[in-house]
């Protein structure tokens, strides 16, 4: 709270400080009393106006990892190695427990890379995630990362063990209990990074980057961001784990787009799988102030030029 009351003193200088002092204290009552840490990066794709609350700093994806699994994908295709209908054959080696409806198939069931890649983002599926890392190469999926310069985005493991990335031993793979990151790790910062340069068309190819946010659209958890926003149109991952609610994605109200990256980890309640779980109403509380925040009669943040 300090450095919010330090900022109100510097408010009056310019409408473009009182904005953004406005929305950081915004941020700070929605996020008052709630149990758990929250980190968030959010920029406005009309006008640039951009906001953070330490999107710098590595956090656990849980399933968001799959976009830039999805974006790796992408590109291997794109290059010729792979081919979207390539064979993929469910045995035990792949499987794990969690999300998705592969789990109801028998060992020897056969899809193709595109059906896998549908239903690792559509329903997040992990078995078929795991599928496309056998397929693709686990630290194929960070060589892209570094290709887009984005070097915190790492995916570190398969779903519920197998393979594990270079990456994982890194010294910075460690959270402050002495867990890893799990199955992935980015910033909030380097998500928006992602989904700025999806929407410019700007990840593998205009058409590439376009079938990605169009699969992103379709997936299926709508209980995050954007959740009682009437009339917006959301392409997003979602990602959970027992004290982790995660969600990088698009949300388009009316002419305006907002890409908004939230992570909120270490929630103390107990595990709680509902759409009541109280991170995923704070990912809606905090979608609507920072679109409100960020939309385009509001002053642009300091620096920037107004459109």
């Amino acid at each position: 709270m300090l450095l919010a009351f330090l900022l109100v003193g510097l408010a009056g200088q310019t409408p473009e400080i009182q904005a953004q002092v406005d929305l950081k204290l915004r941020v700070e009552r929605a996020l008052q009393g709630f149990g758990g840490k929250v980190w968030l990066a959010a920029s406005n794709l009309n006008t640039g106006k951009a906001f953070e609350l330490n999107g710098g700093e590595r956090v656990r994806t849980a399933s968001t990892i799959k976009l830039a699994i999805l974006v790796a994908l992408h590109g291997e295709v794109k290059k010729g190695n792979l081919r979207w209908d390539d064979k993929l054959v469910l045995d035990k080696e792949v499987r794990a427990q969690g999300a998705g409806v592969l789990h109801e198939m028998e060992d020897g069931h056969t899809l193709t890379l595109r059906e896998a890649s549908r239903l690792m983002m559509v329903v997040s599926d992990n078995i078929a995630t795991n599928l496309i890392l056998r397929k693709v190469g686990i630290d194929t999926v960070n060589d892209w990362m570094d290709r887009l310069g984005l070097p915190k985005t790492r995916a570190l493991a398969w779903i519920g063990g197998g393979a594990v990335s270079k990456a994982r031993s890194a010294e910075w793979n460690k959270r402050a209990d002495g867990s890893t990151h799990g199955i992935g790790v980015t910033t909030p910062r380097e998500m928006v990074d992602l989904l700025t340069r999806l929407d410019k068309g700007e990840i593998v190819s205009p058409e590439d980057s376009q079938q990605i946010l169009v699969v992103m659209g379709r997936q299926q958890f709508k209980d995050g961001l954007g959740r009682n926003m009437r009339g917006v149109r959301i392409a997003s991952k979602p990602g959970a784990l027992d004290r982790l609610r995660s969600e990088v994605g698009i949300l388009t109200v009316g002419k305006e787009k907002f890409a908004l990256a939230v992570t909120i980890d270490d929630m103390p309640a107990p595990p709680d799988w509902s759409p009541d779980n109280p991170g995923l109403k704070m990912l809606s509380k905090l979608s609507e102030v920072l679109v409100d925040g960020l939309k385009s009669d509001k002053p642009a943040p300091v620096g920037e030029k107004k459109p």
